[in-house]
């Protein structure tokens, strides 16, 4: 179909893409380089991270009192944390260094954003992946129960993430502070997102505290997915779903204010 063909909403989604496929190929050429292993380490360097704390547990011997597969505990709870903390730090404080790309008159705020989310997110999903298919290859995870829902569980994970990469990176073009408090923040997150419990072993007090947090009935859609009757899960999708709609609503609103803002070097 040729250009004069194109209705105008098709014709302005092809311009987009091509945009966010360049500020793609530029955020991987300037972060990653040339060198060495190149683009490989978009996802060699979450993988890096997963094997180190799956080393670690296999070290000291953990079990979380529980007879779980260590590795495919650290793997599944260690990655989905990955999957939205990653995203949202590289959106923090994203739009100051990139200044100069607004000069492109089809280039927006959200164009900045949408590049980074998909990076960060295909490479959490790679990593993911791999690691995966290579511990089971090797005997020290099986293969999952049911990875239709882990795939689910990890798309509300990604939803989750993308739509607080928008909040946060529409809110730090605002303030520096917003991005200085994300970051403790985001540490205080990361004990409490499941990655290193299930809901089903805390007292029932806390389990109705953790469960505020929608990351965390993502992850345990994620393991239910792979251990199967072997753990007893505990989410509410409607809930996350809910939460991920308001915080994307939220976000979208933040991110046109913060390109009505924007004045380009």
């Amino acid at each position: 179909m040729s250009a004069l063909t194109q209705t105008p909403l098709r014709r302005s989604l092809t311009i987009q893409a091509r945009v966010i496929g360049a500020l793609l190929m530029r955020e991987v050429i300037t972060r990653y380089g040339r060198h060495n292993i190149g683009f490989l380490w978009l996802f060699v360097e979450p993988m890096m991270f997963t094997l180190g704390v799956t080393a670690l547990w296999n070290a000291t011997k953990a079990t979380h009192g529980s007879s779980l597969s260590i590795t495919a505990f650290a793997v599944t709870g260690y990655s989905s944390v990955l999957l939205w903390r990653n995203t949202v730090m590289r959106c923090s404080g994203a739009i100051t260094p990139n200044l100069s790309l607004m000069y492109h008159r089809n280039v927006r705020v959200i164009d900045l954003f949408a590049s980074r989310i998909i990076l960060e997110m295909a490479g959490a999903t790679i990593s993911f992946v791999v690691l995966t298919l290579f511990f089971s290859a090797i005997g020290w995870m099986a293969l999952p129960d049911d990875v239709l829902k882990m795939a689910f569980g990890w798309a509300l994970l990604a939803w989750f993430g993308a739509a607080l990469a928008l909040t946060i990176g529409a809110l730090s073009e605002r303030s520096e502070l917003v991005e200085k408090i994300w970051h403790p923040v985001s540490y205080l997150l990361f004990p409490l997102s499941g990655a290193a419990f299930m809901v089903d072993w805390l007292p029932s007090s806390a389990q109705t505290v953790v469960l505020w947090l929608p990351m965390v009935h993502g992850v345990e859609i994620l393991r239910e997915g792979y251990f199967g009757k072997a753990v007893h899960a505990h989410y509410d999708v409607a809930y996350m779903s809910f939460i991920n709609l308001c915080l994307t609503l939220l976000g979208l609103a933040l991110v046109r204010e913060a390109g009505r803002r924007v004045e380009p070097e």
